[in-house]
């Protein structure tokens, strides 16, 4: 057999030797030891199964008493979590969605657009409920979007005053109507 080596072989055989040289680089350059260091070690006691879910929570939180319901601060702050864990995974989604290559111009100005809207419903949430704490509400927790408006504040009776207070922030910073805005008293 006639070994002819041509061109393309040659070529070949360096982008071959080429990239071998770059993994070879890139393994030596990014391995690095990341020691985490121990927070606390749990004792075992030999009753939990491995797999075994354990409650993790604030020592205020964590209760033997289940039928003793969580007070009004709990229930803000649990709701506080719950809407900030569902706007994360909205902006998640929109912008797995945006940096989707099939999508055509329109469907990336339609996402672009439901983006902006979420953005624009965080902010004015965020500035109803600076305003209602202003009026001397402690908890305060703000459902907005285009179409309502809810509104859930810890008071021990809401005076119709201070409800009209409250209606009065929403319709001045929305561009809602009074019957789409929900007060609800939390005690």
């Amino acid at each position: 057999m006639n070994m002819i080596i041509g061109k393309r072989q040659i070529i070949l055989a360096a982008l071959v030797l080429g990239l071998g040289v770059a993994v070879y680089l890139n393994w030596q350059y990014t391995r690095v030891a990341v020691e985490l260091p121990v927070t606390e070690m749990l004792e075992w006691e030999g009753t939990s199964n491995y797999g075994e879910a354990q409650y993790v929570g604030s020592p205020a939180l964590m209760s033997t008493d289940i039928e003793q319901p969580l007070g009004p601060e709990a229930f803000f702050v649990e709701a506080q979590i719950s809407r900030q864990r569902s706007r994360d995974q909205a902006a998640e989604t929109l912008a797995v969605m945006l940096n989707d290559a099939d999508l055509s111009s329109e469907q990336r100005a339609e996402l672009a657009m439901r983006a902006v809207e979420l953005a624009g419903a965080i902010e004015t949430e965020g500035k109803i409920e600076n305003m209602i704490r202003g009026r001397g509400f402690d908890d305060v927790m703000v459902y907005y979007d285009s179409r309502r408006a809810d509104v859930m504040v810890r008071t021990d009776g809401l005076l119709s005053n201070e409800a009209a207070q409250i209606k009065e922030i929403i319709l001045r910073e929305t561009d809602l109507t009074a019957q789409y805005i929900t007060i609800v008293e939390i005690n």
